[in-house]
Parts: structure tokens; C-alpha cells; sequence
């Protein structure tokens, strides 16, 4: 993700989390900015989910969102099975460009970006009977 950032114009921050919010790893940001953005990134991308059962077909997915804020934009992706890559990106960042690299990006190293899914350990009401 640095090399990303430094390579993509307008870029300041990013971050690549599971699906159910946990920072997996950044660039740019601070923890606790980092811990944040992750949630954020992966509610959006369960928002717009919500799209497919609209639209349709049921085994659409989402490919990006953005955010237009006054201070700047953000990027959200899915990048790869259980991951959301989400991208801070200045207001005068090249939109085109941004979505263009995030998408050569989860295309380029899938492997590295997916998170298996977690095992449900037992329970205290398991361990207690």
C-alpha cells in the first residue's frame, strides 16, 4: 500500500481491512484514524450491497464507493474475498485515476489482500456445560 501511495497522485492514506471492519493493515494514518477508516470502508461496502437486492443479479457485488467530503475523498472497494480496501484521497485527487489504480491494485495481488474467514471458537455457554 505505501508504493500505492506514493505512486498515485492525490493519494494521502490507506487501508485494507476484513469485511467485518478489522484494520488488517495501512498506510498513512494514524491507528486509531486506521481503526476508524476500516470500519467505515466495510460499512460502506455493506451499504451499497444492498444495490443487488434492487438491481440485481443476486451474485452481483459492489465494485467501488465514493465519497465526496469538503476536506477530501474516499475510496472503498472490495479487494478480494472477505477484504475492503478503502483509499483517502485529497479533493483534488483525479477520480478516474484513483478508481483505475485501486482497481489494477486488488487485481494484481488478490492473494495478498483476501482474509479467510474467522472460526467461531466456543462459547462461554459451551465451555460452561
Amino acid at each position: 500500500m505505501a508504493d500505492f501511495i506514493r505512486r498515485v497522485p492525490g493519494t494521502e492514506g490507506a487501508v485494507l481491512a476484513s469485511s467485518d471492519g478489522v484494520r488488517k493493515h495501512s498506510y498513512g494514518l494514524s491507528i486509531d484514524s486506521a481503526d476508524k477508516l476500516s470500519a467505515i470502508s466495510t460499512a460502506l461496502c455493506s451499504l451499497a450491497g444492498g444495490v443487488r437486492d434492487i438491481k440485481g443479479p443476486a451474485d452481483g457485488r459492489v465494485r467501488q464507493v465514493v465519497v465526496e467530503h469538503d476536506n477530501g475523498l474516499l475510496f472503498v472497494s472490495m479487494a478480494g474475498p472477505g477484504a475492503v480496501l478503502g483509499v483517502l484521497a485529497s479533493d483534488s485527487a483525479d477520480l478516474g485515476a484513483v478508481g483505475f489504480e485501486m482497481g489494477q491494485l486488488v487485481k494484481s495481488v488478490p492473494e495478498h489482500l483476501s482474509t479467510p474467514p474467522r472460526l467461531r471458537g466456543p462459547s462461554v455457554d459451551d465451555r460452561v456445560h
